[in-house]
This record gives C-alpha cells, structure tokens and sequence, in this order.
C-alpha cells in the first residue's frame, strides 16, 4: 500500500458477497496448515446467506477493492479476514476497533497455529482463556478463545 492509498470501513451490502468471499478464501489459503474444506461455491454461500444476514459487517476497501471484512455477532468477532497483500497496515486494528468499541466483553476463536493472528489480539487487550483440541471447529485445528473485557 502507498500513502496515497486510502482506506476507508463501511457497512457490507449483499452485492458484496462475491467479494468478500473470494478475499477471504485468498486470505485461508495463506496459511500452509488450514485445510481447504469448502469450494468456491460454498463460501459464497456462507458470507451471502449466513454471515450477511445474521452479523454485522464491515468491510475495508482500498478504492473499490474489499481487502478486509469484520463480522460481529452479539459479543462474538465471527470472522476477521484481510486479504494477504493487506496485513501488517492497520487495517485490521481498524476493523477491530471500529467493531467492538461498544463492546462490554469480546470474544474470538483463533487456531493456535495462527501466530500473527494471537499476537495482533494480544495486543488488542484479548486474553486467552481457554484452548481447545480442535474437536469443536469443522477444521479439527487446535483453537484458543479470546476474551476481552473493557
């Protein structure tokens, strides 16, 4: 990203599903140790019909580009994804921050093998709380859930 490239959040729209989708599968496909379980179909069919409907959703843009999405249910961050070119820029603090600010208590589930994930929210005053064997998410990944209470 150069300085002239503005980033700006805003509420999703569900002509964003395609988008979104795609940049989150880019962002899954990252990271050498997650399985790829769902097709290309299928994850649009999980933003557009399950997270766009249900949670509330921010996105990043880079002009016209989504390059990062937040989805909040109730005190819960569902998901939290930034496309791979993007990291390391802020715009996931922005995302987070923006989302929770008025929450009492946030909580997240991180695979513990996402190492750059657990220090971003580390640093965002998140504490680990317990951690799980992976029999609880469809990945079979060990997990951390993340709570914070302001």
């Amino acid at each position: 990203m150069n300085d002239r490239t503005k980033i700006t959040l805003r509420p999703a729209i569900g002509s964003d599903a395609a988008a979104i989708a795609t940049m989150m599968r880019a962002s899954l496909n990252a990271f050498d140790w997650m399985p790829v379980l769902h097709t290309p179909e299928e994850d649009l069919f999980f933003i557009r019909d399950i997270v766009l409907p249900r949670q509330q959703v921010t996105v990043a843009e880079a002009g016209s580009e989504i390059v990062g999405f937040i989805a909040v249910g109730g005190e819960w961050v569902e998901q939290l994804y930034l496309g791979p070119a993007w990291t390391g820029q802020g715009i996931g603090s922005r995302l987070l921050v923006d989302a929770t600010a008025t929450l009492p208590v946030g909580k997240l589930h991180c695979f513990q093998a996402n190492i750059g994930a657990r220090r971003f929210y580390d640093r965002h005053g998140f504490r680990a709380e317990a951690f799980g064997d992976g029999s609880t998410n469809e990945e079979g990944l060990p997990d951390i859930l993340y709570v914070r209470r302001r």
